[in-house]
């Protein structure tokens, strides 16, 4: 998809503009920063990539270590690309230009890119993109990347050498419950630092909404658009992103249900799906123009119902060719008008909310521990699993015992917070 450095607590967040009970809108600040003077150690790491071609994830994360945040020569995170592992090589491969360029090698295998041939690791983490490439669909419409045939061959090599490294995954790590429940259960029974997830949590905002951790939120809704496995992910994961800093953390999730479109004027009727956090989210979907959502055709539209164990619904719905954009409205205790906005995603310089995904990497292969919770990746990508399944068996409720996930979520910021030039702490 194109598909910490410092926290922000309560009293932060008054401070910083937030209003009444502590809800509203964060000002931005400049992303780059001033440039370090100084030189900083880098960490190496390995990458295991699908496809290294232009504008793939490979190149949107990988680029900005080998070329700078900018891709202009200048500073870039504190990583050097030590090995790469490429697992196709499409024509528009860049892949080998790029390593004959910058001196890094290509290897045959993903247990040669870990140790470069010794009989130890050879680099301080692991960067795993498993996405792109030409792999095949399932019943369902997963893309089957493989994410868990990529964690397997790094963790035996771990195994084999008797020691860990940190291990970055794109996206959700599935794409199917079995293999992302088992990427997990190994990372833990291993104890290697596993972080997982996409660019859409830390990107940029308009508006440039935020809440703070232990929010009291009574209502939501998201949207998101096109392809229900590729961009469904993007869609729950911005959703999540929000909700697990409600009052009570994250429980976890207890039924999902796939519904067509044509079922949204029956669930607005009903209250399932507010109108006020419809318009809301709405407005801050659309650049202009007022359409009414519910005079649109509904047939390319699909709903996502999902029913958290704390008694939070949130509605989900996946309109494409009516939105572009990854929109959550919600609905806080003591505030007159809902919260509404969207993850806005930039393309110059070659889509610079990858380079904040990028730095919470960077942090982890600097302190050795996760920038925040893997366990929201693994429930954002097992209620899309399930939603998926809901779906081939005609909308069928889906009961989630699998989905009791709980995790404390972190006070990790989003663009433009960080300053990219500062060193991970």
């Amino acid at each position: 998809m194109i598909d910490q450095k410092h926290g922000m607590n309560r009293r932060r967040f008054l401070a910083a503009g937030g209003v009444a009970a502590g809800w509203g809108l964060l000002p931005q600040s400049i992303g780059l920063g001033a440039f370090s003077p100084m030189p900083r150690k880098k960490k190496r790491v390995a990458a295991v990539v699908t496809i290294y071609t232009h504008n793939s994830h490979a190149d949107v994360l990988l680029g900005k270590i080998i070329e700078g945040w900018k891709y202009d020569g200048g500073l870039g995170p504190d990583l050097e690309l030590a090995s790469l592992y490429v697992d196709q090589f499409p024509q528009a491969d860049m892949a080998r230009a790029l390593a004959a360029e910058h001196g890094f090698p290509i290897c045959d295998t993903i247990d040669e890119a870990i140790t470069l041939g010794a009989d130890k690791l050879a680099v301080d983490g692991v960067i795993s993109v498993g996405e792109h490439g030409d792999y095949p669909h399932n019943e369902k419409g997963q893309h089957l990347y493989p994410r868990r045939r990529f964690f397997s061959e790094i963790t035996d090599t771990f195994q084999r050498c008797g020691e860990v490294r940190p291990v970055f995954t794109d996206k959700h790590m599935g794409p199917v419950w079995s293999d992302a429940k088992w990427m997990y259960n190994r990372a833990r029974e291993m104890n290697i630092p596993l972080m997982a997830g996409s660019s859409i949590p830390v990107s940029f905002r308009r508006p440039d909404v935020s809440i703070p951790l232990g929010g009291q939120i009574e209502a939501c809704l998201g949207f998101g658009y096109a392809d229900l496995d590729a961009y469904g992910f993007h869609a729950l994961e911005f959703l999540q992103c929000f909700l697990e800093r409600r009052e009570g953390a994250e429980t976890g999730v207890r039924w999902v249900r796939c519904l067509p479109g044509e079922s949204l004027k029956e669930l607005t009727a009903r209250g399932v799906v507010r109108r006020d956090l419809l318009d809301a989210a709405v407005a801050a979907t659309l650049r202009s123009s007022s359409a009414n959502i519910l005079d649109v055709d509904p047939s390319r539209f699909t709903i996502f119902l999902v029913q958290y164990r704390d008694g939070l619904l949130a509605p989900l719905l996946m309109l494409t060719g009516f939105a572009a954009a990854n929109t959550i409205a919600l609905q806080v205790r003591g505030q007159k008008e809902p919260l509404a906005c969207r993850a806005e995603e930039r393309s110059e310089p070659r889509y610079p909310h990858f380079a904040y995904l990028l730095k919470g990497i960077e942090k982890m292969m600097h302190t050795g521990k996760p920038a925040y919770p893997v366990e929201r990746t693994l429930l954002t990508g097992g209620i899309l699993d399930a939603l998926l399944t809901s779906k081939a068996n005609n909308g069928q409720k889906l009961l989630t015992p699998e989905l009791g996930i709980r995790y404390q979520p972190v006070d990790y910021p989003h663009a433009p917070h960080l300053d990219l030039t500062a060193a991970p702490v």
